[in-house]
């Protein structure tokens, strides 16, 4: 709903325009009208300056209507337009209207002054247009006639003006007192740099009036500028402060496009993480079932088959078949395999098979003590790598001894099999990865990120060297 109040704003700040405008209308030597007394370069001056005032009027009427924020800077165009209008007025047949005008400039003067600085009271506004009303009229009742009154009422309005600027000075200053930063420091010391030399020009025109009507004659011209040159210089400071605006309204824009996209590409991190672990949940239910389906179906099966089978290889068969079923399932169920339980798995493995096969086996575990654990992954893999190997050696070495040796060093496992065997055939020379199972060593430790390595040649047997980090 509508406040009652914004109304009455508007209209107050529309009436000062509209009787600006009512003046000009019944004012029609105004445009013929020389200016008053004084010397041709001072016309000449104060020509010039209410040309820029009309340009700079229309530049601010832009401005304001294209910002809200500066709508107060109406009055601050009803005082250029004022000024611009009662010099035209200086003729003798428009000094009625002079009075109307002076106080249509004092309450534009004093209302952009004070609302500048977000400053209202409801009794200024009322006294200021009760004044448009009374001035006129007072000086009416005289016969038309300036004389004592006109110069009081001039003296008054000046010293209104005069308290606004002191009143709008002082306000700016208890702003900085609670904190301010270097721009409205800036704009203090251009402010009081145009309201005081005004307010004092103001105060010794009044002075030089009312004591010596030479020195009044000779100083006014000068001091009657100061007025123009401060509307100028509000003009000039409103447009400026419009344009730091926009320039920091920008910089706002693009701060907060920088900080939305930052935010953006966080919601894409985090859906990318949820939809990762997602997937790996799903996957771990998947592989979890897996699992089972195969210990409680395949292994049973297999299981039978061993403790049923009347042939020896048969029963053989399956009991490898069984042991690569369980070492498939400890893979799917991803639990961490400790290290040191591990090697106690290896070594009791190696150590069985290659006894089986008349092969005498070394075994070297690491001499400090272990903490680190393998993942299910790489347990399976890494075990597969030392199957392998231990099956070349008993099939294809022609080996009597075999050296199995385990290390930690700079956050890396290695494994290295050694045997002293006949070696690598001299064919297979370059090709080692085509023999004996070694592209399946190779790739399977470039899945756990490792590496596996072969040496051999014919007469002095074979090394392998797996490297995993962990």
């Amino acid at each position: 709903m509508t406040s009652p109040i914004a109304p009455r704003a508007t209209r107050a700040r529309r009436l000062p325009l509209f009787l600006l405008l009512s003046a000009t209308l019944l004012c029609p030597a105004a445009a013929q009208a020389q200016a008053f007394a004084g010397p041709d370069w001072t016309a000449t001056l104060r020509g010039w300056m209410a040309a820029m005032l009309a340009l700079m009027a229309t530049v601010v009427g832009l401005v304001s209507s294209l910002h809200h924020r500066e709508r107060p800077a109406s009055f601050l165009i009803g005082m250029m337009l004022s000024w611009v209008v009662l010099r035209a007025a200086a003729a003798p047949s428009a000094a009625g209207l002079r009075p109307l005008l002076l106080t249509l400039l004092v309450l534009c003067g004093v209302q952009y002054l004070l609302r500048q600085m977000n400053w209202k009271r409801s009794w200024i506004d009322h006294a200021l247009l009760i004044q448009c009303l009374v001035v006129p009229a007072s000086l009416l009742l005289t016969g038309g006639q300036v004389g004592f009154l006109g110069a009081l009422w001039q003296a008054v309005l000046s010293l209104e003006l005069v308290a606004a600027m002191g009143w709008a000075l002082w306000l700016r200053r208890e702003r900085l007192k609670t904190g301010a930063d270097e721009a409205q420091s800036r704009e203090f010391v251009l402010m009081a740099a145009l309201l005081l030399p005004t307010m004092a020009a103001l105060v010794l025109e009044r002075l030089l009036a009312a004591t010596s009507e030479s020195l009044w004659t000779t100083a006014a011209p000068w001091l009657n500028l100061m007025l123009p040159v401060l509307m100028l210089g509000l003009g000039l400071q409103l447009v400026n402060s419009v344009a730091h605006a926009r320039v920091d309204a920008e910089r706002h824009v693009a701060a907060l496009e920088q900080r939305m996209n930052e935010r953006i590409a966080e919601v894409e991190r985090s859906h990318s993480q949820l939809a990762e672990q997602k997937l790996e949940q799903v996957t771990e239910r998947e592989r979890k079932r897996i699992a089972a389906d195969l210990h409680d179906d395949l292994g049973a099966k297999l299981l039978t088959i061993v403790h049923t089978s009347e042939s020896d290889r048969i029963s053989t068969l399956a009991r490898e078949a069984l042991e690569e079923m369980r070492l498939s399932v400890r893979g799917l169920t991803g639990k961490p395999v400790h290290l040191i339980d591990a090697l106690g798995d290896w070594r009791a493995e190696v150590v069985s098979r290659l006894g089986q096969a008349n092969i005498l086996a070394e075994w070297k575990s690491p001499a400090e003590d272990i903490e680190h654990t393998f993942q299910a992954r790489s347990y399976v893999q890494t075990t597969r790598i030392l199957r392998e190997s231990v099956s070349n050696i008993i099939k294809h070495s022609g080996a009597t001894h075999a050296t199995i040796s385990s290390a930690v060093q700079d956050g890396d496992f290695i494994l290295t099999i050694q045997d002293n065997g006949q070696g690598i055939p001299s064919e297979l020379d370059g090709r080692l990865d085509r023999g004996h199972g070694m592209a399946s060593m190779k790739s399977r430790a470039k899945q756990m990120h490792g590496q596996c390595l072969v040496e051999s040649g014919p007469g002095w047997g074979t090394v392998i060297r797996l490297t995993i980090p962990l």
